[in-house]
């Protein structure tokens, strides 16, 4: 990729640009630079030089190679199934599907155990239609069939798939109820990270105090997009980040958690290929009960 530097970009280090740039993590850019991929007027780029307006840029990034699914025996909470469709009960601390750093153990693993290997889409992801953080707990919907996959996608563009979470926070809310609509990318100071950006993409969460103790409160949170840690994002931006986020507020050894507070309770959508309104509801884990408890005896 060739870019010429802008008068905004001009005194920022080369790897930042990049990584903005190509919206990959500064350990690709970094390999990028080792291999001499980047280049600045035609020489190799160091990753902490200051570019100056007018540099010519030039990049590959070269991806990593995708870990591959593969299935396992895990046994997974099965709310509902039927030939076209299975909604999941997803335990926190279970990866969604293989990615770095996590190659098995994950929701795709066991549902490839379970169900086979002829999942519809993509080979990573396969039946998934949308995902949960590790740390979220709560119910997904996975397709069994690729007309399955595809009627549900498009009902997941259109808003038609109804998701609601509830989520334990610091601090209540000056107002009961509201909608927090903020687009969302990657953070600019740390790329492991998501946070409001004015190039980021459309995100609007609504949320409604549930309950509220001395210090905390519990919220119900409905989506109508999903992007990435979307409601942990919003409510750090709010100053009411979730409980136990060790990415967007603090972790606490006082709650038996893997990580933040949050749990998909509800799932609504139109089957597929029978038209019928289906509704579920899963009660949170006791993890999260048990900060729920605390928090309502000891604030």
């Amino acid at each position: 990729m060739l870019h010429v530097v802008t008068a905004d970009e001009a005194g920022k280090r080369t790897d930042v640009v990049v990584a903005r740039l190509s919206n990959a993590s500064r350990a690709l850019v970094a390999d990028a630079l080792k291999r001499g991929d980047v280049r600045i007027n035609g020489t190799s780029g160091k990753a902490s030089h200051p570019l100056e307006e007018g540099d010519l840029l030039e990049f590959e990034i070269r991806r990593r190679p995708e870990p591959l699914a593969v299935p396992e025996a895990i046994d997974v909470p099965i709310v509902y199934e039927d030939e076209d469709l299975v909604v999941i009960d997803k335990p926190g601390g279970m990866v969604t599907h293989p990615a770095h750093g996590s190659r098995s153990g994950t929701l795709v693993n066991a549902l490839l155990g379970y169900l086979g290997s002829d999942l519809p889409g993509d080979a990573l992801r396969p039946g998934l239609v949308h995902r949960l953080d590790r740390d979220t707990s709560g119910l997904l919907v996975v397709a069994k069939n690729d007309a399955a996959l595809s009627a549900l996608g498009i009902a997941m563009k259109r808003r038609a798939i109804t998701r609601e979470y509830l989520g334990l926070v610091h601090g209540i809310p000056e107002n009961r109820r509201g909608t927090i609509d903020g687009p969302i990318g990657r953070d600019p100071k740390n790329r492991l990270k998501f946070a409001i950006t004015g190039d980021g993409k459309p995100a609007r969460t609504h949320y409604e105090v549930r309950e509220a103790y001395p210090k905390h409160a519990e919220l119900v949170f409905r989506l109508d997009t999903g992007r990435t840690h979307q409601i942990r994002v919003h409510m750090a931006a709010m100053g009411h980040p979730l409980v136990n986020d060790r990415a967007y507020g603090r972790q606490e050894a006082r709650f038996d958690l893997p990580g933040q507070a949050l749990h998909a309770w509800r799932l609504a959508f139109v089957h597929p290929r029978t038209g019928r309104n289906l509704e579920f509801e899963a009660d949170p884990p006791e993890g999260y009960l048990r900060a729920r408890d605390l928090l309502r005896e000891h604030g």
